[in-house]
């Protein structure tokens, strides 16, 4: 079942073609949503304006669920998400993944991306693909800092969590401590991730608060309505 969560967003500019309508997005990563798989669970849902991906999904995947709402997708990729399925002659039905660290702008929405875990397997070359080092992180969000910190409010979605927010504590599933040094000085109105196994599904088992931040761990699926500020 899609979890469904709702954030009052603090610009107007994603709203103007809306109506005063929320801007709802379904955010995705890590595992498959077998109900989204169903015409009449879809129909359910009701229209969305963007599908966002926080890796570890295959690209058939991402691209059925693109098409299947009939909306933009945007993505990082995971740690996993290597090998011979992310070829540039396999992946032709997709975009181009997000770029890290720069912005990118859907309808309005600013929109900052990160792929990538941190290093837990140097020694197996396919798997490390999608691995960062914390220095080649921190070089990354450094690069970002001058745009984040003069375009807002950001939507960030990344693979990994910021180190100590969200994230676990065995070394496969740690987050990055750029990441909770950018979180702690962009201060986001939301935060998106996969990475980290749920505890328990609900959207108290997903979501963390940190100042003024959501932190949303979206494994599976997650529909976010975001709300203009006339409406809150």
């Amino acid at each position: 079942m899609t979890d469904r969560l709702t954030l009052a967003w603090p610009s107007p500019q994603p709203f103007g073609h809306l109506d005063g309508k929320p801007l709802r997005l379904l955010a995705v990563s890590d595992e498959t949503d077998a109900s989204l798989e169903s015409d009449r669970t879809r129909q359910r849902m009701g229209d969305l304006d963007l599908v966002i991906g926080c890796g570890d999904l295959e690209p058939p995947y991402l691209a059925f669920l693109a098409d299947a709402f009939k909306v933009p997708l945007a993505y990082v990729r995971g740690n996993h998400d290597v090998g011979r399925a992310w070829s540039v002659s396999e992946r032709t039905m997709l975009p181009e993944p997000l770029v890290d660290g720069k912005l990118h702008e859907e309808d309005g929405l600013q929109l900052l991306g990160f792929s990538g875990s941190p290093i837990y397997s140097p020694r197996v070359p396919a798997a490390a693909e999608q691995q960062v080092s914390s220095l080649g992180m921190w070089w990354r969000v450094l690069g970002a800092w001058p745009r984040a910190q003069t375009h807002g409010p950001l939507l960030v979605i990344s693979h990994a969590a910021p180190r100590g927010v969200n994230d676990a504590p065995d070394q496969a599933h740690r987050g990055f401590a750029a990441f909770r040094w950018l979180l702690d000085r962009v201060a986001p109105p939301l935060w998106l991730h996969g990475h980290t196994s749920l505890v328990r599904r609900g959207v108290d088992g997903r979501c963390r608060r940190h100042g003024r931040t959501l932190l949303v761990n979206v494994t599976g699926a997650v529909l976010v309505e975001l709300l203009p500020p006339a409406s809150v």
